[in-house]
């Protein structure tokens, strides 16, 4: 199963590289880390997709609270939930291309972010569900590079993590 685990923790030299060590103790794969500062500059909020069991993920969990810099974790799986990704993408294309890739971007709520006379640069932001089927609209030949920032969540309403 799909986990989406945030971690608030401190936001010193080491933490991260202490967290993602718990991961590859108990042999998980981390599919997406994000890790940025939050609005008190000495906590960092991290939110880490991985998959598998729920009871090992649960005592991943129980591993990571015991860590000094963290300070609060949570499974965002297990609760009512925003989430989203951002891509950016560089489509190839000619003359004739260009009005499929618009209409492809108008169809996803993409945007353009810049052109050249062969390649769209296009944002594209949402769940990773979407931006998969954006990437399947094209023939992987025309997707020419793609970066990803991996999935960041938030719990909804007024809970905390």
């Amino acid at each position: 199963m799909r986990h989406i685990i945030s971690v608030i923790l401190e936001n010193e030299a080491g933490a991260l590289s202490r967290v993602a060590g718990l991961f590859t103790q108990r042999g998980f794969n981390i599919e997406s880390l994000t890790v940025a500062i939050t609005n008190d500059p000495s906590l960092s909020r991290m939110t880490i997709v991985s998959s598998g069991s729920d009871r090992v993920l649960e005592q991943i969990v129980k591993q990571l609270n015991k860590l000094i810099e963290v300070v609060k974790v949570s499974d965002l799986t297990s609760q009512d939930h925003v989430e989203r990704e951002l891509l950016l993408a560089k489509i190839s294309s000619n003359s004739k291309e260009g009005a499929n890739i618009q209409e492809l971007v108008e169809i996803f709520g993409c945007k353009v972010v810049d052109v050249t006379d062969k390649v769209y640069t296009i944002e594209v932001s949402g769940k990773s569900k979407k931006i998969n089927a954006f990437l399947d609209a094209f023939d992987p030949a025309s997707i020419i590079e793609v970066t990803r920032t991996g999935v960041t969540g938030i719990s909804r309403g007024k809970k905390l993590i």
